[in-house]
């Protein structure tokens, strides 16, 4: 949030056996802004676990671009790992770019990797509305319960506070 254009870029290794890692990350954007996120889960040894999962939401025209790659080594057997990017497309104009990829030398492991965008669902949109709820506050709320997994994903206190009142921001904006 907040700028022009950002681009983040994650990587992690895990070079010891049953490693765990996990990767989680929002993003909002809107009046044209660009966000880049690049992330790189690298399994090197056996047993690793990771979880990764990046949601967003972008209006206006706003365009974000999302890459994720997962590798796994020959010798990273018994790997499990999971990657999930989710979109909301809150205008006509916003767009996102996404690319979710395995890289897997390794032949026993559980390895998946997906990617949705799409629109606030019309049927949640009048469940609220006709419970009396305005569409700009259905919206929001929508839009919030979207984040939710990421910003409740954040254990230290200072930390979640500040992001759920940012999250808040933002919405009240768009």
């Amino acid at each position: 949030m907040g700028a022009r254009v950002a681009r983040n870029e994650v990587t992690v290794t895990l070079d010891g056996e049953g490693a765990e890692a996990g990767l989680f990350g929002g993003y909002l954007a809107g009046h044209g802004q660009h966000l880049d996120t690049t992330t790189l889960i690298d399994h090197a040894k056996p047993h690793g676990t990771s979880r990764e999962l990046y949601k967003g939401a972008l209006d206006g025209k706003a365009r974000a671009v999302f890459q994720g790659k997962i590798a796994v080594r020959k010798d990273a057997q018994k790997t499990d790992a999971h990657m999930l990017n989710k979109t909301l497309l809150l205008s006509t104009e916003a767009e996102i770019d996404t690319k979710p990829e395995l890289e897997i030398y390794a032949d026993d492991v559980k390895c998946g990797h997906g990617a949705t965008a799409g629109e606030i669902e019309e049927d949640a949109l009048f469940y609220l509305r006709a419970r009396g709820i305005g569409e700009d506050q259905a919206r929001r709320m929508l839009i919030e319960a979207f984040l939710k997994e990421i910003v409740e994903g954040v254990a230290f206190a200072p930390a979640h506070d500040r992001l759920e009142r940012l999250v808040s921001d933002w919405l009240a904006a768009h």
